[in-house]
């Protein structure tokens, strides 16, 4: 069976949206979820007691666990270990979810192992009333399977949504814990308080297992201590970054922005516990140490290859900068009110860093998407004083003439309501910038195919991310003007309203909202992810 067969195979698994709201009605028990991921993980012939050998390092939080996690397996890879990392979701290719040595597993790898998991539970449906784990699910219990024939010496596991009843939670022993910073996300699902949240996520506490946190909002942070103690699990707090004495002064981290400082700091505590284990035990943190609850963690004196492994750290699609020739992308997948905010920041920052270097005027574009139920309008809120010369909106649809890669199908949501949501989003944009009610536009069809909204405003809606790209550039980077590339008609009136676009000497484009989107622009602007 090829790759292609397995990833279609795999989206059958996706939730359907019609059984969404089935889903959240069966959270009154979520316990049962847990007892359901063990059946499963039973089936496809694994049990929770192998995941022990896998030195797991369980990674929680609202934001940053998972540029945490990669600065994790970095550091180390660094010393030479051979290195698991699971994450969600996907930028191009779902391979990225399930890493060896910080390398998405190769096709031939991921189809192999994908047909043997599936086939034992595929085998077993019959006699478990004929189900099957959700794609999610599917996809841990996969990454424990290939990280146990891969024989790694630790895994680094993030945490899916939650915590507490997350699929990921069935990990008995992990040799440490850590949580990035908490705020308001996942509401149907986690609660809409921080102190629910925060009750969420530390569930992922374990007796006598080691566990960090970075600074809190005193709310959240109450409620983590409380489940420390219930949980009786040592819990500290992570020192800033600045408070780490290196032999070569500041330290430099690979990813950048001021709110990877936290996410640094929590990798090098959660790193240098799990070395401790591994070449330390006798000094290691016994189960008796439960009272240790809230306590400052120490700012110890990295070595040489934590040094290196923090600069080496690369996380795509956070706070990342692509230059294609007087076309420069800004791609960050913020999708909270307070990733947004540190979005904007860094954003802010950065581009004004290669304004000062720009050969004459530089226009400012806008290219964002929220999905579920993300506040929108707070988000867009944030980013008018990014100062956006354009508003461009699409869904998270790749390419809307083409047949759509496997790897990003989404199955859970309808075109029609990805549309809308978008149409609510340029709303939402006007209504920020005084730019007037817009609502009696309608969106053009031409060929049965929804194009662009046309108004007399800045912003415009489009049915794909590559025909927004397309439109932003006009023409400008070579890779998106590359003739295999499908490039959709826009009416006169709207060509006209890009003027400023072919005049100004460079063109700077936020891409933000949405991971999902952010790996959209990526496997049109990476030919590197989509191999």
């Amino acid at each position: 069976m090829e790759y292609q067969d397995a990833i279609c195979t795999l989206n059958t698994l996706q939730t359907n949206a019609s059984l969404l709201e089935q889903v959240r009605r069966e959270r009154g028990h979520p316990h049962l979820q847990l007892q359901a991921m063990i059946g499963f993980l039973e089936r496809a012939g694994l049990t929770v007691e192998e995941l022990d050998h896998l030195n797991i390092i369980h990674v929680t939080g609202t934001k940053g666990k998972g540029s945490t996690c990669a600065f994790t397996e970095q550091l180390l890879r660094s010393y030479g270990f051979r290195t698991g990392f699971y994450s969600s979701p996907h930028l191009v290719q779902v391979r990225e979810r399930i890493r060896i040595n910080g390398q998405p597993i190769g096709k031939e790898l991921f189809t192999k192992y994908f047909w043997q998991v599936y086939g034992r539970l595929d085998e077993t449906k019959v006699a478990h009333g004929g189900t099957m784990p959700a794609y999610f699910r599917f996809l841990t219990i996969l990454a424990f399977h290939v990280f146990l024939q891969e024989k790694v010496d630790l895994a680094v596991i993030e945490v899916g949504i939650g915590g507490a009843y997350d699929c990921t939670n069935i990990i008995r022993s992990p040799w440490v814990c850590g949580i990035a910073s908490l705020g308001i996300d996942h509401t149907q699902i986690l609660g809409d308080t921080i102190e629910k949240i925060a009750w969420q996520k530390g569930g992922i506490f374990k007796p006598g297992v080691p566990a960090f946190t970075v600074r809190q909002p005193e709310e959240a942070m109450t409620v983590l201590r409380d489940r420390a103690r219930e949980i009786r699990c040592p819990l500290w707090v992570c020192p800033d970054l600045d408070a780490y004495q290196a032999d070569c002064g500041p330290l430099r981290l690979g990813l950048a922005g001021q709110h990877q400082h936290a996410n640094a700091s929590l990798a090098l505590q959660l790193s240098h516990s799990w070395l401790q284990r591994r070449c330390l035990p006798d000094d290691c943190v016994s189960s008796n140490s439960e009272n240790t609850v809230g306590l400052q963690a120490t700012a110890f004196t990295p070595s040489p290859l934590m040094v290196k492994g923090l600069a080496d750290t690369e996380w795509p699609g956070r706070s990342q900068t692509l230059k294609h020739g007087t076309v420069t992308y800004f791609l960050d997948g913020a999708h909270t009110r307070r990733s947004m905010q540190a979005c904007v920041n860094w954003f802010r920052e950065t581009a004004a860093q290669h304004e000062r270097k720009a050969s004459g005027s530089v226009i400012r574009v806008l290219l964002f998407n929220a999905t579920g139920d993300r506040d929108s309008a707070a988000m867009l809120k944030l980013l008018v004083p990014c100062q956006f010369d354009f508003a461009v909106f699409c869904p998270n649809i790749t390419e809307a003439m083409s047949s759509c890669n496997a790897d990003q199908q989404n199955f859970n949501v309808s075109v029609e309501n990805m549309l809308t949501r978008c149409l609510d989003n340029e709303q939402s944009w006007r209504l920020h910038n005084h730019l007037g009610d817009n609502k009696g536009s309608q969106l053009l069809i031409e060929d049965s195919l929804s194009l662009v909204r046309e108004n007399k405003g800045d912003t415009l809606v489009f049915p794909c991310i590559l025909s927004a790209l397309q439109w932003i550039t006009q023409g400008r980077d070579s890779v998106l003007a590359d003739s295999a590339k499908s490039v959709l008609p826009v009416k006169p009136s709207v060509m006209a309203k890009a003027a400023p676009l072919c005049e100004a000497a460079e063109i700077h484009v936020l891409i933000t909202g949405s991971l999902h989107l952010v790996g959209g622009a990526l496997k049109h602007l990476d030919s590197n992810s989509s191999k």
